[in-house]
């Protein structure tokens, strides 16, 4: 009977032994259920992660665009410069080292520098990764440099030669604010352009064209796709047919061509009239078009330094250098910076006063060196008795407009001057630009906080006050009186082409606003401008070349005296100058250029920023007419043109 009798146990190893079953096959399905999920769910993504281990994508270098001038000249260009670098653990030091240091010309202390940073990366562990890090050692080294480091290659272990592009100014100094500078992306910035294609060590416009238009000039990188570690017996063919997907190669784009409207030659001749000048800004506008012809700003900076072409090291000593110098250099100051008028700006008043009625032309007031309105004495540049509207610019008779602007509204004032563009920004784009100032009543009342006071418009009817403008500003207001009344928009490029010269994109004058200025007026004012360079009695007579026909306005607009923290006491005297300036157009009957002269401190406007102006357009005239003279009947793109 107990051959029929269940065990105890047997009952208990099968409960286990489906407990075991269903730990089995849920393993099993487990494991299927992984292998559904890497092969058919997430198959394309781990074959794509499998592919990217075996394929490399190298990127292929572009280059950028080139920067010319109005006739072709390069103003920014590329040139091919050569860095030396060394592996830290493959370098002999004993051999190696002091050839290469004598080839390199290293001084000492860059020698003990560099010897103190190699021993350091030999001394770690072998395992380390920094061991193998190459540490430049010299940049943009000569040719005869070159060619020494590769004849001799094989006592150089651990050396290398690598080529690098260079961002090259064949002008140096010369337009750098308009022109531009480059400088490497920082970490924080690849966090946003990296999406845009900018990877680490690459460079980037900083300011002026070469930052205003980057997105044309730096062109797009190439790539190239290839198979890691192929060895001997595979065939890189086969693989790259199994592995490599299209495209396999995408060949870089070029960056594109920037055509300017500027002279280098012209700019030229700015740099050589304000010879001798601290500090100023010059401005050239073709009347007709609101192209600019010549910018300047003074001082300047070399960036082929700022832009890296000497290292590291060399930039941050020009910056250092640069931003301690009180005349300061980095600054734009024919767009970015403001400064008071003067008596450039009393011809805008005078045609404020002919178009209300306030003013007489033939009228005549007494001037006895001044004016006296309320309780303050306005002091005048002279004594010049009896002067009527045109005797008054000529003469720059501070007194006139002192009683026309005892007449007149201060909003009115400011009104005139933001038809002609004062008080707002042109919209040129190249650097950061200041708005200038037309102040109003209102402005005035908030900036006081009580009564608003006659004297201020008194000082407005002669440019100074609260009243400023950029020197842009008032080359393209003076282009607008001598057109007629057309305020354009300035332009600075031309043209957009391919590197074959192919033009993509062209860009035409537009016209901001036409001024609805009484052509008799506006008449008026300009005989008196005509006046101040060829009668005798005007301001900028003295300054006259024989030849240039010029008409316009000088000023001399006091400053605040404020003098910069950076400043030798010893050199006070000049940041409390006034600044100089003039600004006209030429030829005075059929006017083709308006030209503004600054000289910051530079004392009295016909003394000092007269002849720098005369000099200028005596050199575009010139330039005019052997450019005339060369040019062939069959010429007809006008490209270049004066």
């Amino acid at each position: 009977m107990r051959l029929f009798v269940q065990r105890s146990d047997v009952g208990e190893f099968r409960r286990r032994y489906r407990w075991m079953v269903l730990i089995v096959v849920g393993a099993f399905m487990a494991l299927v259920g992984r292998l559904v999920l890497l092969q058919l769910v997430e198959g394309d993504v781990h074959r794509a992660q499998a592919r990217r281990n075996i394929v490399r994508e190298g990127f292929l270098a572009t280059t950028r665009g080139v920067i010319r001038d109005s006739l072709g000249r390069v103003l920014a260009a590329n040139r091919p410069a050569y860095n030396v670098y060394v592996t830290p653990s493959r370098l002999d030091m004993e051999k190696a080292w002091p050839l290469l240091t004598r080839v390199t010309h290293l001084d000492d202390a860059e020698k003990a520098a560099l010897e103190q940073k190699i021993n350091e990366r030999r001394g770690l562990d072998a395992k380390d990764r920094r061991r193998q890090q190459q540490i430049l050692v010299k940049v943009d080294i000569d040719r005869d440099a070159v060619a020494y480091l590769e004849t001799h290659e094989r006592e150089l272990e651990g050396v290398e030669v690598a080529p690098s592009p260079v961002r090259y100014y064949p002008y140096g100094a010369l337009g750098a604010h308009v022109i531009g500078t480059m400088r490497e992306v920082n970490r924080e910035e690849l966090a946003w352009l990296g999406d845009r294609g900018y990877r680490a060590g690459d460079r980037t416009g900083a300011i002026g064209i070469e930052r205003r238009w980057e997105s044309y000039l730096r062109g797009q990188r190439g790539m190239r796709k290839t198979v890691r570690g192929a060895g001997r017996r595979l065939d890189p063919e086969q693989l790259e047919a199994k592995y490599l997907e299209e495209p396999r190669r995408v060949e870089p784009i070029p960056g594109r061509d920037i055509s300017l409207t500027l002279d280098i030659e012209l700019i030229e001749s700015m740099e050589r009239a304000m010879h001798g000048q601290l500090a100023g800004a010059a401005v050239m506008v073709d009347v007709r078009t609101g192209r600019i012809l010549a910018l300047l700003s003074k001082p300047s900076f070399d960036p082929n330094v700022v832009s890296g072409g000497q290292g590291i090291k060399a930039v941050s000593e020009a910056y250092t250098r640069l931003y301690a110098d009180p005349l300061k250099p980095t600054l734009d100051k024919t767009i970015s910076a403001a400064y008071p008028p003067g008596s450039t700006y009393k011809p805008f008043t005078a045609l404020a006063g002919l178009a209300d009625g306030l003013v007489d032309p033939k009228a005549e007031i007494d001037c006895r060196g001044g004016f006296e309105y309320g309780k303050r004495y306005f002091r005048c540049t002279g004594v010049h008795r009896r002067v009527n509207l045109h005797n008054a610019i000529v003469q720059s008779c501070n007194t006139y407009f002192y009683e026309l602007g005892s007449r007149i509204s201060i909003d009115r004032l400011a009104s005139i001057g933001l038809d002609f563009g004062f008080g707002v920004r042109t919209g040129i784009g190249v650097n950061p630009e200041a708005r200038g100032r037309m102040p109003t009543r209102g402005w005035y009342t908030r900036r006081y906080k009580e009564a608003f006071r006659g004297g201020f418009t008194v000082l407005s009817a002669i440019g100074q006050g609260a009243t400023t403008v950029t020197v842009l500003q008032l080359a393209l207001a003076y282009a607008a009186l001598a057109n007629g009344g057309t305020v354009y928009q300035p332009q600075v490029v031309r043209s957009i082409e391919t590197s074959d010269g192919t033009v993509i994109q062209e860009f035409p004058p537009r016209v901001r606003r036409i001024v609805g200025v009484d052509q008799s007026h506006l008449s008026m004012v300009k005989s008196a401008m005509q006046g101040v360079t060829s009668e005798k009695h005007g301001t900028g007579y003295a300054g006259r070349i024989p030849g240039v026909d010029l008409a316009g306005k000088t000023g001399t607009a006091q400053v605040s005296h404020v003098t910069p923290r950076s400043v030798d006491p010893q050199r006070e005297w000049y940041f409390n100058r006034d600044h100089a300036w003039f600004a006209g157009y030429s030829p005075a009957a059929s006017p083709e250029i308006a030209i503004v002269v600054l000289i910051e401190h530079g004392g009295g406007g016909g003394k000092n920023a007269v002849p720098v102006a005369m000099r200028v357009v005596r050199d575009w005239q010139k330039l005019k007419e052997d450019r005339l003279a060369a040019r062939s009947p069959t010429a007809g793109s006008g490209k270049g043109n004066l």
